[in-house]
């Protein structure tokens, strides 16, 4: 298939470069001009166009149904963006929005966007800097039968089964085989965004416990206990050791470890955590809901703290969230 990727940032251009590599043919765009030129280098060869515009991008679009997948931070600029190919698209063509959304704008947007005859799809996307090799998860709402069109594409962002032993009886009548492949159609436009909501907040609640228990041990040797109660513990060697066979191992905890075998103090991470929305967009589905959330709250809380005081728990957290999603906080 064709497809247009606007937005080159960590996610967006690896999502282009993969699709390559599975045979289908993107054009790319971002404000920045190199960001496009580098796409285009690191594509397969003849696979990869690059675009001056938004209308540039639809315009070397071929065939009778377009596809455009914004990968943008959610806010002004990808309403912007949604909003701007609105008008540059026709009846039957698709955009999907790939960014990490509020699902609420998702639902509003597909209303607008189908008055045009144009069909809208929302993609929770995860898998950060990692995607370009492992492949993303995808969470996707809208029209079914436009979600049904982009599958090929879908199926080739995917990870699919891999060494993951299969989920017994997850062959019974009712189960969609896609979610084995990783990647899985959750409802109506905004149900995708949701849902990888809803998944962006239980993150929160597994980085802090994690970022907790190592904090509780890192400060074992504290001189408030009594001295025979003071153990020196080496925490790039406990991230380890629990990585092989503990019922906590997790690619999180994998990250944890690389991050401490790489500097066990953390010096370069301030501890300054950042949230990105979808933590807080949890939390008030859950007050709308009347759903306790204690966990994903005060994680959220934490961090929110974290930007006036820093232990080494949240040095912990600002490891992980650089290990499976790039993203630099700055050094105290």
């Amino acid at each position: 298939m064709q497809i247009g990727i606007v937005g080159l940032g960590r996610m967006g251009g690896n999502i282009a470069v993969r699709l390559t590599r599975f045979g289908h043919d993107v054009v790319v765009y971002d404000r920045d001009a190199a960001a496009v030129e580098k796409t285009v280098a690191r594509a397969e060869p003849g696979r990869a166009a690059g675009a001056s515009s938004l209308a540039d991008v639809v315009a070397q679009l071929r065939g009778p149904r377009k596809i455009v997948w914004s990968m943008l931070p959610a806010g002004d600029i990808t309403e912007e963006t949604v909003m701007s190919l609105a008008g540059l698209m026709g009846r039957g063509d698709i955009v999907i929005d790939g960014g990490n959304t509020y699902y609420k704008d998702d639902i509003r947007r597909a209303r607008v966007l189908a008055e045009k005859g144009i069909d809208y799809l929302d993609i929770g996307t995860s898998g950060g800097v990692w995607g370009l090799d492992r492949g993303y998860c995808m969470m996707y709402g809208g029209a079914r039968e436009a979600a049904d069109h982009i599958d090929p594409i879908l199926a080739a962002l995917a990870p699919g089964m891999g060494d993951i032993p299969r989920t017994p009886e997850r062959d019974r009548e009712g189960l969609d085989p896609r979610a084995e492949q990783g990647y899985l159609y959750c409802g109506p436009a905004g149900s995708g965004h949701f849902v990888k909501m809803v998944h962006n907040g239980i993150e929160y609640g597994m980085m802090q416990a994690f970022a907790e228990g190592f904090d509780v041990m890192y400060r074992k040797d504290s001189p408030l206990l009594a001295e025979d109660e003071r153990f020196s513990l080496n925490m790039a060697d406990i991230a380890e050791v629990w990585r092989r066979g503990s019922v906590v191992s997790s690619w999180l905890l994998d990250l944890t470890a690389q991050a401490l075998a790489n500097n066990g103090e953390l010096s370069k991470f301030s501890g300054e955590v950042s949230d990105s929305g979808e933590g807080r967009w949890t939390i008030e589905a859950a007050i709308e809901e009347a759903v306790p959330v204690p966990v994903m709250t005060a994680a959220l809380f934490t961090r929110f703290r974290s930007r006036s005081d820093n232990t080494f728990a949240e040095k912990i957290l600002s490891a992980m969230r650089f290990g499976f999603g790039g993203h630099v906080e700055s050094k105290g």
